[in-house]
């Protein structure tokens, strides 16, 4: 009995912290990436790439930009820090695929509407969200998720 009531709690939360019907997918048929969730949904796309790739994400994080020695060139990521146990702490996000939008400064909080999409450098595959909209959020989320 136990059981089946931590079942329903877990899926119970698990749609309540989706989105309004509870799949996560807005009446835009955006995948939004909520904060609650941040870390698991990031897992989730990258797991599952392949049934993600083309479709619109919405999430916000913060923005950076670094200089990739992979391709000589700056690369542009919007992310939320993981804190993890046992020295597993990381980013989760994704590289930005800018196109004609400017950068905006290290660390100012934004909210990225894209297109997931695989693109290669040399021989490696690596995904990336190709920018519709970015734009910076006057209130900051929680920087430091944990799974």
């Amino acid at each position: 009995m136990k059981k089946i009531l931590l079942l329903a709690l877990f899926l119970a939360l698990l749609l309540t912290a989706c989105g309004g019907d509870g799949s996560g997918v807005s009446s835009e048929g955006i995948v939004e990436i909520p904060e609650r969730f941040f870390v698991t949904q990031m897992e989730s796309l990258r797991i599952n790439a392949d049934d993600y790739v083309g479709r619109t994400l919405r999430y916000e994080g913060l923005f950076m930009t670094s200089f990739w020695d992979l391709t000589g060139e700056d690369a542009y990521l919007i992310y939320r820090y993981v804190w993890d146990c046992c020295g597993n702490d990381g980013q989760a996000g994704f590289i930005i695929d800018l196109g004609d939008i400017e950068p905006f400064p290290d660390n100012a909080w934004v909210e990225v509407t894209g297109v997931l999409e695989w693109f290669e450098v040399d021989e490696f595959r690596f995904l990336r969200v190709a920018a519709i909209s970015i734009r910076e959020m006057e209130e900051r989320g929680t920087e430091v998720v944990m799974p």
